[in-house]
């Protein structure tokens, strides 16, 4: 299962940066988006290019949390959990994630 995921999680990072004028990594880079241990990305900037990007990232993922959940026989949130994990972990320094108390914090 954990290879399955990563194959996802690549291939969403892939599709962000081919279909919209900002790409996940600009947006990383930029404080414009948090990572959270849920999942889910956060648009830390309301403006409608990011809101626009972290919504379409998000349905993406929700999909991909979906399908892996129905192959493996288990709760698409605790997909959503396992990829959350990592995708915290994983972040670059500079990029911004929400710590278990619910802060984000600057990599």
């Amino acid at each position: 299962m954990k290879k399955q995921l990563a194959v996802i999680l690549v291939a969403l990072s892939l599709l962000s940066g081919n279909v919209w004028a900002l790409t996940l990594n600009e947006a990383r880079t930029q404080g414009r988006v948090g990572e959270t241990l849920n999942g889910y990305l956060v648009a830390l900037q309301t403006d409608a290019e990011t809101q626009s990007l972290v919504s379409e990232i998000n349905k993406a993922r929700s999909a991909s949390y979906q399908q892996l959940a129905k192959s493996n026989n288990i709760p698409p949130d605790e997909v959503a959990k396992m990829a959350g994990q990592k995708l915290v972990a994983r972040a670059k320094p500079g990029e911004y994630v929400q710590g278990i108390n619910g802060k984000w914090l600057r990599k």
